[in-house]
Formats: structure tokens, C-alpha cells, sequence
């Protein structure tokens, strides 16, 4: 017989399914419960299609076709529906599709999945893995502010993995290795990047190995941008970064250094795209008198002076403004070049920028802090006049406002002032706005990290860097971006297995007057009992999930309807994992038992109210130890 899908005619047999017709011919209806080795439920109701002469929408899977049958499968009502059932799916579907500390990563990094890998001594696989995020992860192990570990979910049992500590671990096994990553056929095509730091490098090692050629151009004389200047020697050893950054020489991108970019109308000629990664180099003024007095110097100039080898005679007594980590990177440089060293913040150490940890080495290392001071003038001789402060009313920022308190002004003297209280980008020379991709208002001109206003670490100009190579390359993939941030629903402290707690295995530190690192990394043993506290968040069958590549593909909003969480979260069935909440009841798991002559599965009530039902709380059954054929038929992972 002759039938139309989609206005086109083909051949069906009789007793043949919408379903299996349009699989034969290749045309895609989605379905989540149809599996041609169980028999039918039509459980999903995803499979629907319009035909012409019947008013309401009909299941593929059970719809045998008939002579001269017109069926649609992409009409706008069709698609709405399919929408629609997907919403319902997920309404009370609650997982963990990513692990929350790679959800919490600017990067995207696979935290979950190379802690695994190290876990079973796979260091290298791991660190290739890390390296499908960004280039630099014996770096970052070492500077990032870990998000991942404020997002990290042991903490709620104990406290949070200690994920850097593991990353720099096997980065730093196989840090001189840098085996070339895949790349794809050159296409022909030059990209410039002003800039080198990390969101311009990372940049440019996704565009190489997306086939582009790549020349990278950077006024300083290395490579690395803050990375290189700003981060002082204790905290990121230049051998790591400069071991790091020779992988892109080795994939083949081209380093021009000590470069001075004369015009970007000429780079647009001469480049298919042009990349503009410049960071922010320029110390903020105070905005006080006489702050253009000799002895007074930019924190962020500072760093770089120390970094280059120039370190300024800075003298015996230095005060250091600002709160910021520049702030206190440029306090203990200043003690470690002989200096007595006293930071003024207008704000309490509750709300320093900072990290706590870089304050508290800061304190350690004999760095005296003055909170609720903030300079109002300096005189000649470097005499700097500090007023006192109280905090009001929160300001935009969210935190409370410093108020000048009047008549209680203190004097200091100083050799050296250092104003850190944060950086600005070189004047361009013209406006600079962005979209969400990063492309700016000159045709293909990009522009990421600090000069967008959007970066404030080094992570997040990483992110910035894959991402802009997306957007060049033209493929940009963000499938997570409709509901990642609501299928991970609310707290789940009770959700977790029975656990040991552990005590968290840190990094030693070493406190010295000399530039050598200060952290130590986990010893072998430390790290096979750090990943062993690591509690496998994400889910193992998100990449194969139907329910959220289909969701991705129909624009499904979790949120439309919301019906709460089911009252049991996972059971263990012997050898089975089964998280109810996961659960979209499309009864394969029921129908792949029957088939296997058991009966050990069944659907108990309708709507919402459904659930999938065992015969059995026990340990499984002798025939189902080499069975699980209820496992490999889940589409979500809900049965492992």
C-alpha cells in the first residue's frame, strides 16, 4: 500500500505501525517507552502525529497504517503536544543529570568524571579528560576559587571533596607529557587573538583544534597575561603555566610576543576573525590627593614588576590598600621582599573580596590588617592620612556601605604605598559591547574575559575562550541551558547512601620568606582516600538520556508544571540501583521482565499518583544475576 508522511509517499506493508513505517524511511518520531522486542504500551505518548480527516492526534506506535493514510509528524500541533508531555515527564522527574560540581564550573569541567578515572589510576586518561574543558589544569588546580567545592554535595555530610587537590595531583604527573589532543583538518581559515592570558589561550587551543590557524598576539615578552604577571611565584610556579602554555606551541599556534597591535581594521583584512582577549593591566586609582606621589604604585604593576625580576625598592615599612586577592598577593610579595607590611580595607574581613584562605596565609605571614580604614590623602614624604569608617546600609554590591566616621583620621608613614583595589582595561580606543556570544558590533570582531566587564577569575575567562571558539567555529552547543539549572530540584541531604565520614585530606602548607610554592600536593595515598569521599552525583546515563535530549530538542520548560518530588528517592534492589525520582513510568522495565518469564515489576495507579512497583524487597531473585534486562531498557538511568 501507499501511504504520505510528511507529503511524501512510501511503501507500507500491512499490519505495519506509523512508527516502524517512518522508522524504515528514516523519519524521526521521538518515543521514550517503544522497544520492537516488548510488547506495546504507548506508555510516553510522545510518538503522537497528525492525520489528515481525524481530529484528535494519534500514538505511532499504535496506529497500524491504512491505504492512502496523509501523516504528519512535524506540524505545529503535533510539536506542541510532544512539548507539552515532556513538561508533564518532568514535572516529577528529579535529577542529577550533571554532578553539581561540574554544573558550578565556569569551564564545564568533568570533575565527576576525572576524579573516577583517577580513582581507578587512570591519571592520564584524566588529565586528557580535564583537557577537554581548557588547557591549563595544573594551573587552575592551584589558583581557581573552586567553585566546585562550594557547590560540592559531601559537604552536606561531612566536608567538600577536596577536587583541586586531586585535579593538580594528576596534572602534575604528567605535566611535561603534553600529548597534542585531536584536531581536526586545517580549514584554510586565520583567526587573530590580541591577547594571551587565559581566556585568549584557551581560545585559541579550541580554534586549533577546530582546524583554524591561530597567531596569538601579546605586548608582554611570555605568554600567560595575569596568569604569567599577576599571580606571584609562591601561588603558580612559572615552570607550570610555561609548561602548559608550550602545549600550544607544540599544536601549532603561533606566539608573537612584545607586539604592539597598530590597527584592528588591518587584522580584519588579514584574519577571518579577530579575537580581543586583552585583560584588565591598569591599577585603579584611590581618587586621592597626591596619589601620583613617588613610592606610590599599582598592586596589579607591582606583581608584574616582581614577576619580570624588577622587583622596586620598596623599602622597610609598605601599606597596601584594598581587599581584593590582588591585594594580598601583592601584602605577602611585599613580605617576602624584607617589608613590614600593613593592609587597609574600609570594609571588615567579613566582607573582603578575598579569598579566605590567601587572608589567612596573609595573617600567618605576619601581614597586619587595619579593617575600617580607608586613605583620604597622602602628603609628601608618603604620609598617608587613613580615615575611620562604619558600615551602613547595603549597597549594590550587597554589601554594606562604608561611612566616613568624622574626627577619628589616623597618619601613617610608609616607604611604599600599594593601591590594590582593583583593575581596569586599557583605553581600546573605541566602544566595546558584546552579545551573548561574544561577537561585538564590528564584523568579526569577538571580544572575552575582563574587557567585557564579565570576568572576574581565571576560570571565567577560560569559560569566556571556549566559548568564543563555539561561536567562531559555528557550533555552538549549549544543550543545558533550558533546564539544567531545575533538574537538580532543591536540597537532597537525605538522599544520600550511608556514608563514612571521612575527615577531608588538604594540601600541606609551607610557610616561608622566600618565593618558593607554599602548597603542597595530596601524596598518593592522600588522594586514593580523597576520591574514595567523592559521592558520584551525576547521573551515568545523562549522555544516552532520552528524556533530555528530547527536552533540549522541543524547548520543554520544567517548570510549567510542578507537582513535587515522589516520597522515596532511590532504593537498592540487591544489585540494582533504582531512583524512583528519576522514574518517568514507561514501563519497559515492567514489559523486559515479562518477557524474561518474571513478573517482578508492575505499574501501581494512575497519573501522578503512578509508580513502578517491585514484588520484592529482598535480595534479587537467583535468575536475575545475569539478567538486567530491566537496566539496559531504561532510558533515563533511573534503573543501574
Amino acid at each position: 500500500m501507499i501511504i504520505t508522511i510528511n507529503k511524501q509517499e512510501y511503501k507500507a506493508a500491512p499490519g505495519e505501525t506509523i512508527l516502524q513505517v517512518a522508522a524504515k524511511n528514516k523519519i524521526f518520531i521521538p518515543t521514550m517507552c517503544h522497544n520492537e522486542e516488548l510488547t506495546l504500551t504507548g506508555a510516553c505518548g510522545l510518538c503522537v502525529v497528525e492525520i489528515e480527516g481525524i481530529k484528535r492526534l494519534l500514538r505511532a506506535c499504535a496506529t497500524p497504517v491504512s491505504e492512502g493514510m496523509a501523516i504528519h509528524t512535524d506540524t505545529k500541533r503535533v510539536t506542541d503536544a510532544r512539548k507539552t508531555v515532556l513538561e508533564l515527564t518532568l514535572s516529577t522527574h528529579t535529577g542529577d543529570c550533571q554532578a553539581p560540581c561540574r554544573l558550578a564550573c565556569p569551564a564545564e569541567t568533568d570533575c565527576q568524571g576525572y576524579i573516577r578515572l583517577i580513582a581507578e589510576g587512570k591519571t592520564k586518561e584524566a588529565v586528557a579528560l580535564m583537557k577537554e574543558a581548557h588547557p591549563f589544569p595544573a594551573s587552575l588546580a592551584r589558583i581557581c576559587p573552586r567553585p566546585c567545592e562550594t557547590n560540592c554535595r559531601r559537604k552536606w555530610v561531612d566536608e567538600a571533596v577536596n577536587i583541586a587537590g586531586i585535579k593538580r595531583y594528576a596534572a602534575d604527573i604528567h605535566l611535561q607529557e603534553n600529548v597534542v589532543p585531536s584536531m581536526v583538518p586545517e580549514n584554510g581559515k586565520h583567526i587573530a587573538i590580541i591577547g594571551g592570558g587565559p581566556g585568549g589561550l584557551t581560545a585559541a587551543y579550541f580554534l586549533r583544534r577546530g582546524g583554524f590557524a591561530v597567531t596569538v598576539f601579546e605586548k608582554m615578552p611570555k605568554m600567560g597575561g595575569l596568569l604569567q604577571y599577576g599571580i606571584p611565584e609562591y601561588r603558580l610556579p612559572k615552570k607550570i603555566i610555561d609548561a602548559e602554555i608550550k602545549l600550544l606551541e607544540d599544536m601549532g599556534v603561533t606566539f608573537k610576543n612584545n607586539a604592539h597591535i597598530l590597527s584592528l581594521i588591518e587584522l580584519q583584512k588579514e584574519h577571518s576573525a579577530v579575537i580581543i582577549a586583552t585583560g584588565a593591566h591598569k591599577a585603579k586609582p584611590l581618587w586621592v590627593k597626591g596619589e601620583d606621589s613617588s613610592g606610590v604604585i599599582g598592586g596589579i604593576d607591582f606583581l608584574k614588576a616582581v614577576a619580570e625580576g624588577n622587583a622596586p625598592d620598596i623599602g622597610k615599612k609598605v601599606i597596601v590598600v584594598g581587599g581584593s586577592n590582588t591585594a594580598m598577593d601583592a601584602a605577602r610579595t611585599a613580605r617576602r621582599l624584607g617589608a613590614e607590611v600593613l593592609l587597609s580595607y574600609r570594609r571588615t574581613k567579613n566582607e573582603m573580596p578575598a579569598g579566605q584562605k590567601e587572608i589567612e596565609e596573609a595573617i600567618t605571614e605576619g601581614v597586619e590588617f587595619l579593617f575600617l580604614t580607608a586613605p583620604k590623602e597622602i602628603k609628601p614624604g608618603l604620609e598617608i592620612t587613613l580615615e575611620r569608617m562604619t558600615l551602613g546600609e547595603p549597597d549594590e554590591s550587597g554589601r554594606r556601605k562604608p561611612i566616613p566616621i568624622s574626627g577619628q583620621d589616623m597618619t601613617l608613614q610608609a616607604n611604599t604605598i600599594i593601591a590594590a583595589i582593583g583593575q581596569d582595561i586599557t583605553d581600546l580606543g573605541f566602544d566595546l559591547t558584546t552579545d551573548e556570544h561574544f561577537r561585538t558590533n564590528m564584523h568579526g570582531v569577538y571580544a572575552i574575559g575582563d574587557v567585557t566587564g564579565k570576568s572576574s577569575y581565571a576560570i571565567d575567562a577560560i569559560s569566556h575562550g571556549r566559548k568564543v571558539a563555539a561561536s567562531v567555529l559555528n557550533t555552538i552547543d549549549l544543550p543545558w541551558d533550558t533546564i539544567k539549572s531545575v533538574l537538580v530540584k532543591g536540597d537532597k541531604t537525605s538522599d544520600f547512601p550511608h556514608v563514612v565520614k571521612d575527615v577531608r585530606e588538604n594540601e600541606v602548607h609551607v610557610h616561608s620568606t622566600d618565593f618558593s610554592e607554599t602548597v603542597q600536593g595530596l601524596t598518593a595515598a592522600q588522594v586514593k582516600k580523597e576520591t574514595a569521599r567523592c559521592l558520584s552525583c551525576g547521573c551515568s546515563a545523562y549522555k544516552k538520556c532520552e528524556l533530555i535530549n528530547l527536552a533540549n530538542k522541543y524547548g520543554s520548560n520544567p517548570l510549567r508544571f510542578s507537582y513535587g518530588k515522589k516520597a522515596e528517592h532511590k532504593q537498592e534492589i540487591g544489585t540494582i540501583s533504582r531512583n524512583i525520582n528519576k522514574c518517568i513510568h514507561c514501563y519497559q522495565c515492567v514489559k523486559a521482565c515479562e518477557k524474561v518469564g518474571k513478573s517482578l515489576f508492575t505499574a501501581k495507579n494512575r497519573g501522578f499518583a503512578c509508580f513502578i512497583d517491585t514484588a520484592f524487597n529482598q535480595p534479587l531473585p537467583p535468575s536475575c544475576k545475569d539478567c538486567m534486562e530491566c537496566v539496559n531498557v531504561c532510558p533515563t538511568g533511573a534503573l543501574s
